[in-house]
């Protein structure tokens, strides 16, 4: 009976490698069987079905396999989600994926591709990454752990130079699988890493956080789980002491600061220094 799951995975990354390649011919359709396990025969299956999704690739006698029109952006949008949810069990927002293919284009699903062969085949990849001051870092090697989706943004979470570490995937420009294999941290440490995570993970140091909730504030958080580690205590004026750990009080002084009033930080001292400080800016803003 035919995996129509690791078919399409397959068909997929077949496009994705081929737009890595910048068009230029130089696999075959007997590479493409070998680098999958597959025979020749399943391949040029899995161009045709391409062709009839769609997607004007094919293979030329002597030349290899090529793209002869660009891959529109309403199908490279269907594709990523589609791929994404083959690859991982979260559930995957239309906002991240229109940002992550208007900004990159046909890029955007050749990058994820291989970054998520990289992960299958434990295979260390070669990134160039346009870093916050907007200048480009080339060739940085990393060892891709998982693709994730969180607050509007694709990222990869990834080993580099001995340190988890997540990278914002539209701000990867190109992607190279090397030929290096790495050893990947076992699933349970990946799964701790975003225990504490209150909306995307930022770091490996953890700190306890009690935050109190005004009646008002109460009702809305109550309802809604943040974090595996938070508990709630009623006080009899009907307001909330919110406890939990986190790994990023920068984060969390952010998200304190747009609450406005009603929330208040009482522990740690740091988080609420924090708090002030943004707000102090904020009112600058103002001249206030």
């Amino acid at each position: 009976m035919i995996d129509l799951k690791s078919k399409f995975k397959r068909q997929i990354e077949i496009l994705g490698i081929c737009l890595s390649r910048k068009y230029d011919g130089e696999l075959n359709t007997f590479d493409l069987a070998e680098m999958f396990g597959v025979e020749e025969l399943t391949v040029k299956r899995d161009l045709r079905e391409l062709r009839e999704n769609g997607i004007d690739i094919h293979s030329v006698k002597g030349k290899g396999l090529g793209l002869f029109s660009k891959v529109t952006e309403s199908k490279l949008r269907e594709l990523i989600k589609q791929y994404s949810a083959l690859n991982t069990s979260d559930t995957f927002v239309d906002k991240s994926t229109n940002l992550f293919v208007t900004k990159l284009k046909e890029k955007s699903l050749a990058n994820m591709v291989i970054l998520q062969m990289c992960i299958d085949n434990k295979k260390t990849a070669l990134i160039d990454y346009e870093k916050e001051s907007e200048e480009m870092e080339h060739g940085q090697e990393i060892s891709p752990l998982l693709i994730f989706q969180t607050d509007n943004y694709w990222r990869v979470l990834t080993l580099h130079k001995g340190k988890i570490k997540q990278y914002i995937m539209n701000k990867i420009i190109d992607v190279r699988e090397s030929n290096k294999h790495f050893t990947p941290i076992p699933k349970e440490k990946i799964e701790d890493v975003f225990k504490y995570s209150f909306r995307s993970w930022l770091g490996e140091e953890t700190f306890k956080i009690k935050l109190q909730f005004s009646p008002k504030w109460s009702d809305r958080i109550k309802p809604k789980q943040l974090l595996d580690s938070e508990t709630f205590t009623e006080n009899s004026d009907g307001s909330v002491i919110y406890e939990a750990t986190v790994n990023s009080l920068d984060e969390i002084a952010g998200w304190v600061a747009t609450r406005g009033e009603g929330v208040i930080v009482l522990e740690p001292s740091e988080l609420k220094e924090r708090v002030i400080e943004i707000a102090k800016g904020i009112l600058k803003n103002y001249n206030l």
